[in-house]
């Protein structure tokens, strides 16, 4: 029986990068997953979608705002096989680069279902039956998610969907109700709409994007509604019944019970942890109220020699928190020096158009945890290369504390402001303030001086508003 220092269950992006950590810390590293490299991300979530939203961003340019920028054509057509197809080719590049990772750091493979015999030893069972025994001084849990659904609501996969089968589709909808409005509902909103679809989105919650600052969400409602997307929030879904073309909704809300009717439903409500059918009731792992896996700051759980990082664990279920949390966990396990990370802090994104981009408390929350704070806002509208860009909707909104100058949170909405986030979760991981990031110099024309000219605001000294 092989015996490795670590083995990781699940190849997603936290167990890859936790692999490949452990690895390069001279541990003897496996990984197991039952499907894929690269996992739900790489395969059928962040990578392929985020093809798909250039196409879109394409489509929509072209079909509605070609006039703008002086562009004029006839007959117009819109492959959206050839964009799926597109995305399929950017993720299996990406599955590929994984699969040498593991050969360049001796990471060996074993695809199939893994179990635990023990908390030290696990069983692989391959697609043909054959099963392998491993044995594991380390086993890091990594199994991720899969999609929640509403009650009572059968997903068939054609006619009600989840994001798996919204990303691999290869033929849009003529009309799609999107049920949650988080990331993967507003990107599919996005990328549909863009196509000419008839988008409607049902959100239960009081607002859209209900996770993020409420401005934010506002400014978000008004620019869907500006590109022809039906937004109805503070509204459930009681049912939805599948008929022979199309689907049909029954929600109710402030204006009472309605029926919506649409070819499809993308059901968008959330991810449930990957915690069955693996044995960890076996060998005694805690979970909490919500089948979440418990880990202490180390990544460790309450069985020794048992680790969890990434969507299992539920701390903060993005791509890029599993990978930093893989890295955290395999340092401790090789008892290393590591960081501990501050949940709040890290970075949220969401690449819908426009984008959102976050991190930290929101004004609401600094208020209530008794922050005396100050606001810096700066609008994209007085951006140069924003307008440039014919992109001038949305804006920053920096949240600092009033005494100290330091930095709460920041909240982005407009064009490419997933891209803005490094500067200032750097800076606040580094203790910095508003009054150094005003002073940190931005180059012109960039979108980057609404970071500057938002901390010139938080200051008192506005420079071009």
């Amino acid at each position: 029986m092989p015996d490795y220092d670590v083995v990781v269950i699940g190849a997603g992006p936290g167990g890859y990068v936790c692999a490949i950590r452990a690895a390069q810390l001279g541990l003897r590293t496996a990984i197991i997953d039952r499907e894929w490299l690269g996992g739900v991300c790489l395969n059928v979530g962040c990578i392929p979608s985020k093809a798909l939203l250039k196409n879109a961003e394409l489509a929509y340019l072209l079909r509605v705002r070609a006039q703008e920028f002086g562009i004029s054509f006839e007959g117009l057509t819109l492959d959206y096989a050839r964009a799926v197809e597109r995305s399929r080719e950017a993720a299996d590049r990406l599955v590929k680069g994984v699969g040498f990772l593991m050969k360049k750091n001796k990471i060996d493979v074993h695809m199939g279902v893994a179990g635990f015999t023990a908390p030290n030893s696990l069983s692989v069972t391959a697609a043909d039956g054959t099963t392998t025994a491993l044995g594991a001084k380390n086993v890091v849990i990594a199994t991720g998610s899969k999609a929640a659904s509403v009650p009572g609501v059968d997903l068939d996969g054609q006619r009600v969907l989840t994001y798996r089968e919204a990303v691999l589709q290869s033929t849009s909808p003529k009309s799609v109700i999107i049920v949650g409005s988080g990331a993967v509902g507003l990107e599919f909103a996005t990328i549909w709409n863009s196509y000419g679809v008839e988008v409607t989105i049902v959100e239960m919650l009081a607002r859209i994007a209900p996770l993020e600052d409420e401005e934010v969400s506002k400014e978000l409602a008004k620019e869907f509604r500006k590109r022809g997307i039906n937004v109805m929030a503070g509204t459930k879904v009681e049912a939805i019944q599948v008929l022979k073309t199309k689907v049909k909704a029954t929600v109710s809300g402030e204006a009472g019970q309605q029926n919506l009717e649409a070819e499809q439903a993308l059901v968008a409500v959330g991810f449930k942890p990957n915690t069955e059918g693996f044995g960890l009731e076996k060998i005694g792992v805690q979970l909490d109220g919500r089948g979440m896996v418990q880990i202490d700051a180390r990544m460790a759980t309450n069985v020794p020699g048992v680790w969890a990082i990434g969507d299992v664990t539920g701390k903060l279920q993005l791509a890029h928190v599993a990978m930093a949390m893989g890295v955290v966990c395999a340092e401790n396990i090789a008892g290393v020096e590591t960081i501990e990370l501050d949940y709040p802090m890290l970075p949220r994104a969401t690449y819908c158009q426009p984008q959102v981009a976050s991190f930290g408390l929101t004004e609401a929350q600094a208020r209530e945890r008794g922050y005396d704070v100050r606001i810096g806002r700066f609008p994209f509208q007085a951006n140069g290369k924003a307008l440039g860009m014919g992109e001038s909707a949305g804006w920053i909104k920096l949240i600092s504390g009033a005494r100290y100058g330091e930095i709460l949170g920041a909240h982005l909405i407009g064009p490419e402001v997933t891209e803005l986030l490094p500067e200032l979760t750097l800076a606040q991981r580094m203790e910095l303030t508003t009054a150094e990031i005003a002073r940190n110099v931005h180059a012109h024309p960039s979108l980057s001086e609404v970071l500057g000219e938002a901390a010139h605001v938080a200051e008192g000294h506005a420079i071009h508003i």
